[in-house]
């Protein structure tokens, strides 16, 4: 980038806003891209020319009109902890981190208006001063922000009761464009859908609005069964029956529960598969009791007093299950995918007569468009491409369909979205074609039906 460019930059957005130091840049173009190994190889190298951190809305503002007057190539960043290069820059330019944007901005009956640099566990502990909490939010809640959830995630621990982000957990954003003009729309209902895990490719998101629920209290609990057939059972019925007050259902195959080092005082028998578990207290007691009539047996309870304090079994659920298992061995990955409701068991069958423990089975029970869905994230170790690709096959020739996350180009890795749409979005938005470059997929994948 030209000395005068860089001139304009400082003159813009001020000195102090612009990180220059290589080591610096070359972290805030990253994301934890690195569980997937296919994905490790292809972005590695890639790096911003800049990162600015903009500490107002009127500088990121004057930061974008700048890239689309110099034709600079710009990617937002939350904390940068998606999983699919969402946040790396593929053709250098600005990354635009917007941390600092990060004030809540109304605190309402059932709803919270917040810049999208909040952290999102910041955001939840200024909520529960009201009694509220939120719906849904990913494992990484400690460092992920609310922006960079929207824009690149889907769902997390709530998914069981309140579905994905699509299911009304969003109500409203605004979002600045980068049209010869910056200007900033405020979208909600269908229009939303253009904005919602879309990694950015179609504007800046500033602000969000998204609904809140009254403060339940939640309590912990993992339960180990001797064989997963009866740990899928137990959890297929705390997450369908709605007698049940649940924030969290989670299986893990064994040997899973063995790769959580702090819980390893708890995990004594390295055979049994876990449930992992977020109650509301008053259903706490029958909760035992109906693990019970699945032959399953309580090894840890946190009550609701310890909630929040600490480490907690949502910090092994989601894809921190993955983190967990590279931590043991740096050879395991993931894959993503949707179990047929009626035919899992014969299709986690099929998994484990194939592969073996070459894929351990890990589900998280969701509601997607209010449908409960047993979602895998099953850990694949890992080999070549080539066998990855290989089980990839085989789980959609069975009907366990993936959503590949070896891949950086949006929609290529799944979730239905609505790409058409989104690519017309991006045209409307961004004619110059600067936001999160080499992301959108061909247009013959977009027209695809």
């Amino acid at each position: 980038m030209s000395t005068k460019l860089l001139g304009k930059l400082f003159e813009t957005v001020g000195s102090e806003n612009v990180v220059q130091v290589e080591e610096t840049v070359t972290k805030l173009s990253k994301d934890y891209y690195w569980y997937s190994p296919v994905l490790d190889k292809q972005l590695e190298n890639k790096r911003a020319d800049y990162v600015i951190i903009p500490d107002s809305h009127e500088t990121l503002k004057a930061v974008l009109q700048l890239a689309v007057d110099e034709k600079i190539p710009v990617t937002a960043r939350g904390a940068g902890t998606g999983n699919y290069g969402q946040a790396v820059p593929m053709t250098g330019g600005f990354v635009v981190d917007l941390s600092k944007l990060n004030n809540v901005l109304e605190i309402g009956d059932g709803f919270v208006t917040v810049q999208a640099g909040m952290r999102i566990r910041d955001l939840e502990k200024k909520i529960m001063v009201t009694d509220q909490e939120l719906t849904i939010y990913p494992s990484t809640f400690v460092k992920a922000t609310i922006g960079g959830f929207i824009a690149g995630g889907s769902g997390g621990i709530g998914s069981v009761t309140w579905g994905n982000l699509w299911d009304g957990n969003v109500l409203s954003a605004k979002v600045l464009t980068m049209n010869e003009m910056v200007v900033e729309r405020t979208v909600n209902g269908e229009e939303l859908l253009d904005y919602i895990h879309s990694y950015g490719t179609t504007g800046i998101i500033t602000e969000v609005t998204i609904p809140i629920k009254p403060k339940s209290n939640w309590v912990q609990e993992m339960i180990s069964f001797a064989t997963i057939k009866d740990a899928i059972d137990f959890t297929q019925n705390i997450a369908e029956g709605n007698q049940w007050k649940k924030r969290l259902v989670t299986v893990v195959e064994a040997p899973i529960p063995t790769f959580f080092r702090p819980l390893k005082k708890v995990i004594k028998e390295k055979d049994k598969h876990v449930a992992l578990i977020e109650i509301e207290e008053s259903n706490h007691n029958r909760l035992l009791e109906e693990a019970a009539r699945f032959n399953g047996t309580s090894i840890y309870t946190a009550e609701a007093a310890f909630y929040r304090k600490g480490i907690g079994i949502s910090d092994f659920t989601w894809n921190h299950t993955t983190l967990w298992a590279l931590k043991n061995d740096k050879k395991w990955t993931y894959l993503q995918n949707f179990y047929s409701l009626k035919d899992v068991h014969d299709q986690v069958g099929k998994i484990k007569e194939r592969f073996g423990d070459e894929v351990l089975v890990h589900i998280e029970w969701l509601r997607d468009k209010g449908k409960l869905i047993p979602a895998g994230l099953p850990l694949v170790y890992y080999h070549s491409k080539e066998r990855l690709y290989e089980i990839i096959d085989y789980f959609n020739e069975i009907g366990a369909t993936v959503n590949d996350p070896h891949t950086y180009l949006l929609g290529a890795g799944g979730w239905n979205l609505h790409l058409e749409s989104i690519a017309n979005k991006k045209k409307e938005n961004d004619p110059f074609e600067l936001l999160n470059q080499e992301k959108m997929p061909t247009h013959d994948f977009v027209k695809a039906p």
